[in-house]
């Protein structure tokens, strides 16, 4: 946490702070005329007032407690005292901004803690950009913890080339050296702990053996009892109300995960069910934001899933709750974060009945008044951490790469990725084509646009062709370095010119996102640290992440940009391409694009 907010431990202030509980010492800050959230029994409390000294609360008085006039007194006006939300699981790379940029957004929402999985600069960095992340999380102004990533690579290099390879030793190592490191980020590679693989074992014995938790990614009900028989103790990935129940029943925590709705990241509102109408206890969900673009980061964050979950049955002060102590709980950092108990950090959040943000602070420090920033935040804001030089030297391409196949010279069968919105699935679909046209009659009659995945690590410049259909775009083409989890890059696009102008203007900008249209680039994020990641302030990756978005639009993409990055996903289903081929899911099977028509 950046020095302007670090705070005594609790065991150096617990005398002072109970002679301040009991008025006999003068509290630092007075928060006055505001309604307590009691997220312990889960009632909004009478009129009270809230004493902090030293960056912790001392106690929750009755109104007109305090009358020194040494203390700094603030007037809630009648407004709800909650506690800072608690973000049990996203990405920060996925808004394409640092760590310390991040805390502005968060902070705006109510969010002043979060537990973020960095594998996506893992995959490019491996355990040095994971300490690069350490590094920013611990200048930002916010209290940020790191599930060290579990799946690094995703799958094995026969299926996927990536710039990084964490191994049990050396998550291990940043285990003992990181006290931030408090978990085992998602296991994503689901299938392989559930057969028993010996590598996914061995990470996930890295973290039990030192009592850290370990954290899920799972489909499929069939696959619950043996993931959580192998240590994992939650999941994000719980998309319908009957695997939420299942998962609850098997001892894992749910993180209800709440996505901008046109999204399908919002599973929010089928996985409440478990608890809305199947009657399950909500002891053991949490909320979480997932992932998040710049721009949806200012408009969708913790708060808002909140209000989501109010929207769809759950009681106001349960959801907040749910938002708050619960995250805290599954941490076993309940003693510090989430409530407004006393000895508990002071981070504090004043929303309206209807939970809307109107002032924020951390460390008992006011950060937000009124939407804004206060100078205090500015500047900490104004001081953020610099990433090491070769962070931006990440996207090495090769001269020229071929973006396009060879067209057949005879009928036969393509192998086709088949998008399928709002999903992040995808389809396998075998069509019988006749090249005599041309790739543009073909591209045509079929409603397909090329695609093309480049290894970007510098190891052997291999390039992937594939065909997708109903991408809905148009005309020119798109691309981007946060092709997950690797990070190749990934191209699609109607001609080649257009695909080569995106793929350069990504070489020259070291990685980013962009849209191009008859020679002409339309819109342009560049990311040049490890690829991903703005070093701009959030508010400039918010406005242009909002004009790419529009000009993604523009040029017909009905898969939102992030889906589109999900593309080389290999353990996602059902048909992926990566920079070693089109990827089979469930077989672990790669196919050719073009095969003979007679071929099962």
């Amino acid at each position: 946490m950046h020095k302007e907010f670090e705070i005594e431990p609790l065991w150096k202030v617990t005398r002072h702070l109970s002679q301040v509980a009991r008025g006999a010492a003068v509290p630092d800050t007075v928060i006055r005329g505001v309604r307590p959230l009691c997220v312990f029994t889960e009632k909004i409390l009478p009129e009270s007032e809230v004493w902090i000294s030293g960056g912790r609360i001392a106690a929750v008085v009755p109104a007109g407690s305090c009358t020194s006039d040494e203390a700094q007194f603030f007037e809630g006006a009648g407004a709800i005292l909650a506690p800072g939300l608690v973000d049990a699981h996203l990405h920060i790379e996925s808004s394409m901004v640092t760590a310390c940029a991040y805390a502005e957004a968060a902070l705006k929402n109510g969010t002043t803690t979060i537990f973020c999985d960095s594998h996506e600069i893992a995959n490019v960095c491996d355990k040095e950009g994971i300490e690069w992340m350490l590094e920013d999380a611990r200048m930002a102004a916010l209290n940020i913890f790191l599930t060290i990533p579990s799946t690094v690579p995703a799958t094995t290099p026969e299926f996927e080339t990536a710039g990084g390879n964490l191994t049990p030793s050396k998550i291990g190592e940043l285990f003992d050296a990181w006290p931030e490191a408090v978990a085992l980020g998602e296991k994503m590679d689901f299938v392989a702990v559930a057969s028993g693989d010996e590598r996914a074992h061995a990470i996930i014995a890295e973290s039990l053996r030192r009592g850290r938790p370990v954290c899920g990614h799972i489909y499929g009900r069939e696959n619950v009892a043996a993931y959580a028989a192998s240590g994992v103790t939650d999941t994000h990935e719980a998309v319908t109300a009957e695997i939420a129940e299942d998962l609850l029943r098997a001892g894992v925590w749910i993180f209800l995960r709440g996505g901008p709705p046109t999204t399908p990241w919002h599973s929010l509102p089928q996985a409440i069910r478990a608890v809305t109408d199947f009657g399950c206890s909500p002891k053991r969900v949490c909320l979480c934001t997932d992932d998040r673009d710049a721009d949806d980061l200012f408009l969708f964050g913790m708060d808002w899933v909140a209000k989501e979950a109010r929207r769809f049955g759950i009681p106001a002060p349960v959801a907040w709750s749910m938002g708050s102590l619960h995250a805290a709980t599954r941490y076993a950092m309940d003693g510090e974060f989430g409530s407004l108990g006393a000895g508990r950090r002071a981070d504090l959040v004043l929303t309206n009945d209807d939970g809307d943000v109107h002032a924020t602070w951390l460390s008992g420090k006011l950060v937000i008044d009124g939407g804004h920033p206060t100078e205090v935040l500015e500047r900490a804001l104004q001081t953020p951490y610099r990433y090491p030089a070769s962070a931006y030297q990440t996207v090495t391409l090769p001269n020229s790469p071929t973006l396009l196949p060879e067209l057949p010279k005879t009928p036969c069968t393509a192998n086709v990725i088949k998008i399928v919105t709002p999903g992040i699935e995808t389809f396998h679909d075998r069509l019988a084509i006749n090249p005599s046209g041309g790739w543009e009659s073909l591209l045509t009659e079929h409603n397909l646009c090329h695609v093309a995945v480049i290894e970007r690590h510098g190891i052997h410049g291999e390039v992937a062709h594939g065909l997708l259909q109903d991408f809905g775009i148009t005309e020119g083409a798109v691309a981007s370095t946060v092709g997950h989890d690797a990070h190749n890059l990934i191209v699609a696009g109607k001609n080649e010119s257009d695909m080569k102008l995106a793929v350069e203007t990504l070489r020259t900008s070291q990685g980013g996102v962009c849209v191009v249209r008859n020679g002409e680039i339309l819109a342009h994020v560049p990311l040049p640290i490890a690829g991903l990641i703005s070093d701009e302030r959030a508010t400039e990756v918010a406005n242009k992440t909002s004009q790419l978005k529009l000009a993604w639009n523009e040029v017909g993409c009905q898969m939102p940009y992030m889906g589109f990055n999900l593309l080389p996903l290999s353990v996602i289903p059902n048909f992926r391409i990566t920079d070693k081929g089109l990827v089979l899911v469930r077989n672990l099977k790669i196919l050719p694009l073009f095969e003979d028509q007679t071929a099962g």
